[in-house]
């Protein structure tokens, strides 16, 4: 007989427990232990039927690492996280401080339950790694708060992360342009790391799993190779360019997962438009 699974945190206040939340999900989907049972009992039935979700939440991990690392080796010192998640499992500020012992980081999500785990986490170095409670939706809105202002130098080089959250935005709420909206914030020089779900591999399991979202409190839109594409129009991508997330320069220290197990795009692109004003 198998052990009961054991609560999840106590739960801020605020937050709605009864509705699945997708930052709570992607850390249930990495076996991680801040969600709750409405998030464990979706996240069981998206994994019963499409299982590949477990190995595209730790690929997407490990993208991150690889492009973090990367950044930090082009100087770059100071990283956003946006739509962060719980930061577990080798997370932005661990990744980036073994190349730059002092680099920030500010990571943003709309999740309370964020916000409450991730400043306990970070509380040993809070005068730079920070929080901030914000939709990504509204990039002034991020860019403007005090946690961020407080640790992030936007006249210097960024490295701004959308890592797996912009198939949680419909064409309606105009990707693209949000996209644009945080590059016109930052410096010529800064980098952006992009990953998203690609319907072109298994086009019936992404309309699925699009359809199970809209139940969830990030409901959005999975999208072709090409319409992700769109995403880089304004940087210049790095080799190995808009790839399957495992193949961005992979490493043989880490598992890889084929196209076929983990259908997603991913790429890092410099941005070298107009300095801020």
């Amino acid at each position: 007989m198998s052990a009961p699974t054991p609560p999840g945190p106590p739960a801020p206040a605020g937050v709605d427990t009864t509705v699945p939340s997708a930052a709570r999900l992607y850390d249930y989907y990495l076996d991680g232990k801040n969600n709750y049972a409405v998030d464990r009992e979706m996240g069981g039935k998206l994994l019963k039927a499409v299982p590949e979700l477990k190995m595209a939440a730790h690929a997407n991990r490990l993208f991150l690492g690889r492009a973090v690392e990367f950044m930090a080796e082009q100087g770059v010192d100071q990283f956003v996280d946006v739509g962060s998640g719980l930061p577990t499992q080798d997370p932005v500020h661990e990744v980036a401080r073994r190349h730059i012992p002092d680099a920030r980081v500010v990571y943003v999500d709309h999740d309370p339950v964020v916000r409450v785990h991730a400043e306990a986490l970070l509380a040993d170095r809070p005068e730079i790694t920070g929080v901030v409670l914000g939709d990504m939706r509204e990039p002034e809105k991020v860019f403007r708060a005090d946690d961020l202002v407080s640790r992030i130098d936007l006249n210097r080089p960024v490295g701004l992360l959308l890592i797996a959250v912009l198939h949680f935005l419909k064409d309606e709420q105009a990707p693209y342009e949000l996209v644009r909206r945080y590059l016109d914030r930052l410096a010529p020089g800064s980098y952006i790391a992009i990953t998203h779900l690609e319907r072109d591999t298994h086009p019936e399991r992404a309309d699925f799993l699009q359809q199970m979202y809209e139940s969830t409190s990030s409901p959005g839109q999975i999208r072709s190779g090409d319409e992700i594409a769109r995403f880089f129009a304004d940087v210049t991508l790095v080799e190995p360019g808009l790839v399957h997330i495992a193949d961005w320069r992979p490493r043989d220290t880490q598992p890889y997962y084929s196209p076929e197990q983990v259908w997603g795009l991913g790429g890092v692109a410099r941005w070298d438009g107009p300095a801020r004003s």
